[in-house]
């Protein structure tokens, strides 16, 4: 029970309480008078009451007995409503006390919260101001907290709140306000010296140091830790909900930076959160109308320089800002969960075009770790395979060593299930990650592809050189072959071949081709054989003709 609901709870219990106060007094007044009754005629009627009782009395006195009696029990039964209307007064009050409680409070953690939090902020602004003070907001999230609900259970989480909401209240100053905004999100607010923001700084180092000491709960060990942002309130703000709004900008600015660290609102992060929101609004419009299209990386066989296939790459041909690089779409399309159709509208476009190509060719795709966290992608590939006629021993799919983390068993079953169609499987960025060897194990990959990092710098690192050899070898001794990405030189190029490793692709051997472009090199090396007029794909897809053929494609599978 919070906010409204709670208020109107307490208006009810507090006009109730005034009716039954009103009836009290009524029925209190009656007993008064009785006792004074009492008094007056007791001394006079109590040994004729003795004598009524008795069967002594005269006729005369029974009316006046019976008075006496009436009075007494009026009298007792005052007494008795005197004790249950001061139970009744003590129920309600303990009731309206946790009533206001929960509208103020968190109920796990006994916190402040979120309204309650912005209004004593409110009250913070105030003091500080006629202290010439400022005041700095700090919005903590907990980094990773729903893998503890998933694994220990939602008990275990709750204890984790409980034992950080003691860790902060520890941490903060005195005279601060702290609050549980709801589920792993916290709030605090303090005033500080406008010229002393290293304080506000240093209490944040502490914070982010007190919640990463590991908690232990029914004898298990259980690590969170946390990003968080900052935000002042000076003379020129505007006011609690810019104040909360900011810190929560700073705040996401630390988890894209990495999280478990903290960091001031800076105005250039609300712009380019408006930035991040224009793209993603344009993002949605423009996957279903083809404005995100297939590039194509060459790659070559490094013993004998024939072309042998392509990386196909995502790339965003905005009609209002131009060629869009993934490096700035991708981020948002794993965040937001778009990126499944967004990869899958990419793949259908190139299958349809590259079906046409030379059957020695082969397309590399490169799977986002988001994406293997879906059942359903091994189907949808192979649907697509099937749309376009294009042969499944042709297509590569790429993953990352870091996307088999977060559930390898269903990886497994996605691979699995992609091998089984003809597909190949590689292993990209190698050397990156960690257990490289267990994922070789665990997984039938086909080839590893050498991270880029380590091939750049092979000419002037001994410990790259060294790294790609033991890969390598390691390929070799396992039968995969291994290409090698971001080769930039002729010289890069001869150090690999002599290693021995069997494909490069990089910008040495040209930068990333349209749909166009590739065709145009294909026909040059005579590696686009003619195809029948009505299936010959156009040179420029336009939007109205992806959808078409999508649809007809879907009618008929």
């Amino acid at each position: 029970m919070a906010g409204p609901v709670a208020d109107q709870h307490i208006r009810l219990m507090k006009n109730g309480y005034k009716i039954s106060v009103g009836r009290d007094v009524l029925t209190g007044a009656i007993v008064i008078l009785a006792i004074l009754m009492f008094a007056g005629t007791g001394g006079t009627v109590l040994s004729d009451a003795i004598n009524s009782l008795s069967g002594q009395a005269r006729a005369g006195d029974n009316v006046l007995v019976s008075a006496f009696l009436l009075n007494i029990a009026l009298i007792l039964f005052g007494w008795r409503r005197y004790k249950d209307l001061t139970k009744e007064v003590e129920e309600r009050a303990a009731a309206e006390q946790r009533a206001h409680s929960l509208a103020v409070t968190d109920p796990l953690t006994g916190l402040l919260n979120r309204r309650t939090i912005g209004e004593r902020t409110a009250e913070m602004i105030s003091i500080a101001q006629r202290r010439q003070k400022s005041i700095t907001f700090l919005m903590l999230d907990l980094d990773n907290f729903k893998n503890i609900n998933d694994v220990h259970g939602h008990g275990a989480g709750d204890a984790v709140l409980k034992k950080v909401a003691t860790r902060i209240a520890d941490v903060l100053p005195p005279k601060n306000l702290l609050a549980r905004l709801g589920g792993d999100e916290f709030a605090c607010a303090f005033i500080f010296d406008p010229e002393q923001p290293k304080m506000v700084e240093q209490i944040a180092d502490d914070l982010i140091d007190a919640i990463a000491a590991p908690i232990i709960e029914d004898g298990v060990q259980l690590v969170v830790t946390t990003s968080i942002g900052m935000a002042r309130y000076d003379m020129e703000s505007e006011g609690v909900d810019v104040l909360m709004r900011r810190a929560d900008i700073a705040m996401y600015s630390s988890k894209k930076q990495g999280r478990n660290r903290h960091c001031w609102f800076d105005a250039n992060m609300e712009q380019e959160l408006q930035t991040r929101s224009l793209l993603e609004t344009g993002m949605r419009a423009g996957i279903p109308t083809g404005e995100f299209v297939p590039y194509f990386e060459q790659q070559i066989d490094l013993a004998t320089g024939r072309l042998t296939g392509f990386e196909m790459l995502a790339r965003w041909e905005s009609p209002t800002q131009g060629l869009i690089s993934p490096e700035i779409f991708i981020p948002i399309a794993e965040e937001t969960g778009m990126i499944g159709d967004l990869s899958m509208s990419i793949l259908r476009q190139a299958l349809h075009n590259a079906k046409h190509w030379d059957s020695s060719l082969t397309i590399s795709v490169n799977i986002s770790p988001i994406q293997l966290l879906d059942p359903w992608l091994a189907q949808k590939i192979v649907k697509l395979l099937v749309e376009s006629g294009f042969p499944p021993n042709r297509l590569e799919i790429e993953i990352t060593e870091s996307s088999l983390f977060e559930n390898l068993s269903l990886a497994q079953s996605i691979v699995g299930s992609l091998k089984n169609q003809g597909i190949k499987i590689a292993l990209d960025d190698f050397g990156t990650g960690y257990g490289s060897l267990a994922h070789l194990r665990a997984l039938p990959f086909d080839r590893i592809k050498i991270d880029r990092s380590f091939v750049s710098s092979l000419m002037r690192n001994p410990e790259s050189k060294a790294i790609v050899k033991a890969i390598n070898g390691l390929g070799e001794s396992l039968g995969m072959p291994i290409t090698a990405e971001g080769i930039e030189d002729k010289e890069t190029e001869a150090v690999l071949r002599q290693i021995g490793c069997a494909k490069g692709q990089g910008w040495y051997y040209g930068r990333p081709l349209t749909i166009s472009e590739t065709r145009k090199i294909l026909a040059e090396r005579n590696l686009l054989p003619s195809a029948p007029l009505e299936e010959e794909p156009a040179e420029q897809e336009d939007a109205l003709s992806i959808l078409t053929t999508e649809k007809r494609l879907q009618k008929t599978a």
